[in-house]
Formats: C-alpha cells, structure tokens, sequence
C-alpha cells in the first residue's frame, strides 16, 4: 500500500506498542494511534473472534471509513459493529472485502493495486462483491484501454456496511466517473436495489453476474451468494438489470466492448 501512494501513518497490535513496522509506529490501540498520528481510514488484517473489539475500537476513535477485510466474521459481531458505526458516523466496507483502489493514488486492503498492468487511472468505477472478479474486470478494462476511477469492493459477506446501490450512488456523484461497472453475485438483493437506481442515471452502466450455473440453496465462495426459494437467482437479478436499462454480459470479457457500447448510446 505504501509503495502505491498510501499515507499509512500508524499501525495497531497490543501486542507489540512502541515498535516500528516499515518505519511506521505501532500503537497499543486505535485511538491512541488517532491522538498522535491522526488518519482517515482504517483497515482491519485480524482474525473473525477479534474483528469486533478491533472494530469497535477504530470506529470510538474517529476513523471515518474502516475497510473490514476479516471474513467468517459470526454474525452478531456484525450486527455490533454495524450498530456502533452508525452511532459513530463510521462508514463500514465489508466485511469480507479485498478494498479499495484508486488507481494512481493508493489502495487500501489486499488488491493488487499496485500492478500496472491490472489498474490504470481512467474514469470508469468498478463495483464488486468479489475480489478477484473485481480484479479480472479491472484486467480487461485496462488492456481495452479503459483505465478506473476507482474500485470498491463491498464484501461478500450478507451484511455489508456499504451496499452495491450505495457504491453506484457515490461513483454517480463522483465527476472523475464516466460509466460504472457493477460485478455482482447471486444471494441477497443488492443488485436489484442497485439496478433500480442505475434507472435514473445519466452514467453508462454495465454488469455481470456471477453464479448462473449454481444450485439453489447452496454456498458458492461468500456467504452472501446463496440463493434461496425468495429470490436472489441469477435470472431474477439480470431481468432487474434489463429492466433497468442495464446491459448484463454473458462473461468478463463482454464488458469492455458493451462499456464502450453502453457509453456511445447514453452521449447520443
């Protein structure tokens, strides 16, 4: 992260107060690590049963994005660490997130942010439950020519702090975005909520949904792509994207080619 362009200016283990990692201090806590080097966003490598008193601990010093990497999180621990970040006015991305990049500038979290040949700075944001798709998209955006604005990477977990809708919703305001890239998954509603408000935006957008060949009512990869008997199929997310005026691709590298697409018809 460092060698990307990230100000990371503190680092948090109880275990090891008043030491130097990469010639960053090391801090007993989060919020003494906010009192004498102050920071904008944290992000958590811990494991599940230490995620929510790590959390918590960032979220009551003032971080004002906290990047939950940790996945098998138990799911009361979630619900804790949501509860508290509203409190707390913290935005939460993840669990079960690979993070943010914004190509260029820095990345936080485990993307490979700092390989040339994946990011590119550009001007189309990616938005994805997955890492590693996320990263794939992001490939054959960069080899089309097409560099990013950013990446966000909301967590594959079925509670996330930040939704795919709220991630398109930010990159929608963003002006450093011409089109957005959704890569989504089967389980939950996300990107049906995402598709009703990609219906009212000028911006181009494109998805592609993983899972359609998975069984109902089986764990495939996250814990949010479980499709059940209610809804969250493959089929029933690409019709809300249809309906929504969303072009869907068939396979990744699609999406280059009906971005491009999708960018000419919306500027005519």
């Amino acid at each position: 992260m460092m060698s990307c362009g990230t100000r990371v200016v503190a680092g948090v283990s109880p275990r090891r107060p008043g030491t130097l990692h990469l010639g960053v201090p090391v801090f007993a806590s989060a919020s003494e690590a906010m009192a004498q080097a102050p920071y904008d966003v944290a992000v958590m490598f811990v494991p599940p049963a230490m995620a929510k008193d790590a959390a918590i601990d960032a979220i009551e010093a003032g971080t004002r994005c906290l990047v939950v990497l940790t996945e098998h999180i138990p799911l009361h621990d979630v619900l804790t660490m949501h509860a508290y970040a509203r409190r707390g006015a913290t935005r939460i991305v993840g669990p079960n997130t690979a993070g943010l990049v914004t190509p260029g500038e820095g990345f936080v979290g485990i993307m490979p942010g700092h390989d040339r040949s994946i990011f590119q700075p550009g001007r189309i944001g990616v938005i994805s439950r997955s890492g590693s798709l996320g990263a794939l998209i992001a490939l054959n955006l960069t080899r089309a020519g097409l560099g990013q604005s950013a990446f966000i990477g909301v967590g594959g977990d079925p509670l996330v702090g930040t939704t795919v809708r709220e991630a398109v919703e930010a990159l929608d305001a963003d002006a450093r975005t011409d089109a957005i890239v959704i890569v989504g998954e089967i389980g939950g509603s996300m990107e049906e909520d995402a598709a009703a408000c990609a219906a009212a935006m000028r911006k181009a957008v494109v998805a592609f949904i993983a899972g359609a060949a998975s069984p109902p009512g089986r764990r495939m990869g996250h814990a949010g792509a479980i499709v059940t008997k209610t809804g969250g199929d493959h089929a029933g997310k690409c019709a809300a994207f249809a309906k929504a005026g969303v072009k869907v691709v068939s396979t990744p590298r699609e999406i280059a080619r009906a971005l491009v697409e999708a960018m000419r018809e919306r500027s005519n």
